[in-house]
């Protein structure tokens, strides 16, 4: 898409509410702007350019301070500790019923997506996602670059990403590497924080066991969820 078919978007998500979708499409078209603008000659033009770019940088910025102040503000709903080898703690048991038709958007910070069993889990979580949330559009994830094998891990995650389009889900992959914090962010307001993210559960041993589909079975590494709840993204 071009610039102004990539902004019309970012405009159409925004009045809808679907905030995160609309900053990563403002994002995206401010910087094919600021390409064109380079190579303008023309003053007039790119006065009117510099103009436009300054609306949307506003724009994508105020809705970075709403997520944050989102995420910031909140109530603890509930604590749950994770005993070491417990079982019974599935996504689907700690927090599916949060997940709802009033989801349309994700926020997932987890640092560690690198191993099998990690692009596991997310795509365990994002089935959990797909099957509760019936209008979800857009996941973003923000994690940790694999420096020993950076080629790998982008493989890896452009199939997930892949098989989310092909599932009219937006999946936007982001790298920080100074992400150290966990957490999932969902639009109609509630806030998941694990202490340890996505990666609680232990192998099952043997590998052909109950729990190797179901996590349920699964045995967990000590943690603790806590589940806070504040505005939702429209509000």
């Amino acid at each position: 898409m071009n610039a102004k078919d990539i902004l019309m978007r970012a405009v159409q998500c925004d009045q809808a509410g679907r905030i995160l979708e609309a900053q990563h499409l403002y994002q995206d078209g401010i910087q094919i702007l600021m390409d064109l603008v380079s190579g303008e000659s023309d003053v007039a033009k790119k006065k009117v350019f510099y103009e436009r770019i300054k609306e949307y940088i506003d724009r994508a910025e105020q809705i970075k301070d709403r997520v944050q102040k989102h995420v910031i503000r909140g109530e603890l709903v509930t604590n749950i500790p994770i005993d070491d080898n417990a079982t019974g703690n599935s996504y689907q048991s700690l927090f599916g019923k949060y997940l709802n038709a009033e989801v349309k958007e994700v926020l997932l910070e987890e640092p560690y997506l690198i191993e099998k069993y990690q692009f596991q889990n997310l795509v365990t979580f994002l089935e959990l996602l797909v099957k509760n949330c019936r209008n979800i559009k857009y996941v973003r994830v923000v994690t940790k670059t694999d420096m020993k094998a950076p080629e790998n891990q982008k493989n890896v995650l452009e199939q997930i990403r892949a098989d989310m389009f092909r599932r009219n889900v937006t999946l936007s992959i982001k790298f920080e590497d100074t992400l150290h914090d966990r957490k999932i962010v969902l639009s109609n307001g509630y806030i998941i924080k694990i202490g340890r993210g996505l990666h609680f559960f232990k192998a099952t041993n043997p590998l052909y066991s109950l729990g190797l589909c179901d996590y349920d079975f699964r045995k967990c590494l000590q943690t603790d969820v806590d589940i806070w709840r504040t505005k939702n993204f429209i509000a």
